[in-house]
């Protein structure tokens, strides 16, 4: 069984390969409809790994931490990127809507950044590895038996 902090990491990393052929592609895109379509990918993608941060990692945080500032801070930035590919899906300029992707990669990337370094460290000290195992069974195979919110260490 792989941990949930495994499994978002894996994830992080295929998004960032994304992102990189992305950013490689934007220069060359001409029309707002080409620019809208990988907006629509990449929120598409980002939305279920996000459900699965909120679903299963933050929620087994949340009864562990005292300071929800971390926390707070990750949801802010779901919002603020979700905010951003939603603006860039009704933009109706080619420069606006490009400009708003860019962005929504970068915030992402930083975002993945922030995670990595600090909450997914937390999440392995204080849950157990078995429920860290049970919340990476859980996004790797959605309809495996339901997770019992076991209590940190």
């Amino acid at each position: 069984m792989i941990a949930i902090t495994e499994v978002l990491s894996a994830e992080h990393r295929v998004f960032t390969e994304l992102f990189d052929q992305i950013e490689s592609l934007l220069p060359k895109l001409t029309t707002l409809p080409e620019v809208k379509l990988l907006t629509t990918l990449v929120e598409g993608l980002l939305q279920g790994h996000a459900d699965a941060e909120r679903n299963l990692a933050y929620v087994a945080l949340d009864h562990a931490l005292k300071d929800r500032g971390r926390l707070d801070r990750l949801h802010q930035d779901h919002e603020e990127i979700d905010a951003s590919l939603k603006r860039a899906q009704t933009a109706h300029s080619f420069e606006e809507a490009r400009r708003l992707l860019k962005t929504s990669i970068s915030a992402s990337r930083e975002h993945f950044r922030r995670e990595e370094g600090s909450i997914f460290p937390l999440l392995e000290r204080v849950l157990r590895p078995e429920t860290l195992a049970t919340l990476g069974t859980a996004r790797v195979q959605p309809d495996a038996a339901p997770v019992n919110q076991t209590p940190p260490r």
